[in-house]
């Protein structure tokens, strides 16, 4: 009789853990596509835009802006020099300046890679059914880096943004 209570018991508890594993969603492991895909939903604003000359050294862009990632795997950006209202204000031509476009985005996680599949574009007509390749990082203090690389893999640009809202 003991050995038919433990055998009975044994059962009980797998069949316990299986139901639990099967209603227990599954932790995506932080490196996975999934929990990138997670880590990037959100708003940002631009925290600064370094462009790094052939030349050396670093300039800063002195832009602001804003960067979305929404759950459907689509994104938004738009930015523009500090300055631009500015300048403006000095004449009544159009003055033009920043970025703004949006579409669908894929992530190559293996080589912390997002690539931005340029659906439109307001202001620049020519990236429309081109790829914006960024480069990411997720710093410990919150912060998305996003650089820019040339066709020899050297980092031209990187856009820092920061978290806004919940």
């Amino acid at each position: 009789m003991p050995h038919q209570t433990l055998t009975f018991a044994a059962v009980v508890a797998i069949a316990a853990a299986a139901t639990w594993m099967q209603t227990t969603p599954a932790k995506a492991a932080p490196d996975s596509l999934d929990a990138v895909k997670q880590q990037f939903v959100g708003h940002y604003e631009l925290v600064s835009f370094i462009q790094y000359p052939a030349e050396g050294g670093e300039v800063d862009a002195n832009y602001i802006g804003r960067i979305m990632y929404d759950e459907h795997e689509h994104m938004s950006a738009q930015g523009m020099p500090k300055d631009l209202p500015a300048r403006a204000a000095q004449t009544s031509e159009l003055v033009r300046g920043g970025f703004a476009y949006w579409g669908p985005v894929t992530w190559d996680v293996a080589n912390n890679r997002v690539t931005h599949h340029v659906e439109g574009s307001p202001t620049r007509g020519s990236w429309v059914g081109e790829d914006n390749v960024r480069y990411y990082e997720f710093t410990d203090d919150g912060l998305l880096k996003l650089s820019i690389r040339d066709e020899n893999g050297r980092t031209t640009g990187t856009l820092t943004w920061r978290r806004i809202g919940g």
